[in-house]
């Protein structure tokens, strides 16, 4: 029997030192959702608590409750938030392909491709994204630097000023632009290689306008409502509606393209 006992003491600790235990437990304790929301702000600026909330409303995230109803959110939570940010903001998905996405295993497959989740928290966003929240219009550049930076001509950026596609402002007598408009003169700048010109692009503006007055008379009551939590909920949802906006003008653009295929 003394040779029976020493076998299971001996035996107890070869499988309690397995290295999976600790981090096993250690996301049972979890992250509050403000936690989440300072963790990933450097990646993502337009973050914020209420946005987080609605997509859980979504049922996009579920992280588990304390009885006490606070939320926690496991690295594997934040993982898959982490996603569908980016697949807002990189690929302008509207949540239900994003939903679809997350069936299909992309947080998965985003985090085995990432093994180094930490510093991810501090990337900055691509450049061909920036601008796009309807929150923040971001760092303002000189013409000196959106020239710079597109390698544009400089009456290009004039043009396509007359036509209202950006307009700028002054700032101690210069004039700067901000992050989304230095986007657009990029993007002019590309079709310009095609002949595409300024008078030309006055047609994405017209639509653009189009699509803005609909998403405002959907949403104008929220978005001027007294209570702040309402309003954040509203700018959540129009930036979602921006997305959705955005990835339906595609799919109607590459539904039309290819009758000439």
């Amino acid at each position: 029997m003394a040779t029976a006992h020493d076998r299971t003491t001996d035996s107890a600790p070869a499988s309690a030192p397995a290295p999976t235990a600790p981090s096993e437990v250690a996301p049972q304790k979890g992250m509050t959702i403000g936690a989440v929301c300072k963790g990933l702000v450097q990646e993502f600026p337009d973050i914020s608590i209420s946005k987080i909330r609605y997509l859980e409303d979504q049922k996009l995230l579920t992280p588990r409750r304390t009885p006490g109803g606070y939320r926690l959110y496991t690295p594997s939570d934040v993982a898959r938030l982490r996603t569908i940010l980016r697949l807002q903001r990189d690929e302008f998905l509207p949540l239900r392909v994003i939903r679809q996405e997350l069936a299909a295993g992309r947080a998965n497959d985003e985090a085995a491709a990432a093994p180094q989740p930490a510093p991810a928290i501090t990337t900055r966003r691509p450049p061909r994204r920036a601008g796009t929240s309807v929150r923040d219009r971001g760092a303002l550049f000189s013409l000196e630097d959106v020239l710079e930076e597109t390698r544009a001509e400089p009456s290009l950026v004039r043009e396509l000023e007359d036509f209202g596609l950006i307009t700028g402002e002054m700032r101690a007598g210069v004039k700067m632009y901000d992050e989304s408009e230095r986007e657009i003169v990029r993007a002019a700048t590309e079709l310009a290689r095609y002949g595409v010109g300024g008078r030309n692009l006055r047609v994405f503006r017209s639509s653009a306008d189009r699509e803005a007055a609909l998403l405002q008379q959907i949403l104008t009551p929220s978005l001027r409502s007294r209570n702040p939590e309402r309003r954040k909920e509203a700018v959540d949802a129009l930036e979602n509606l921006a997305s959705v906006s955005a990835h339906l003008s595609h799919l109607l653009l590459i539904r039309g393209l290819r009758s000439l295929t």
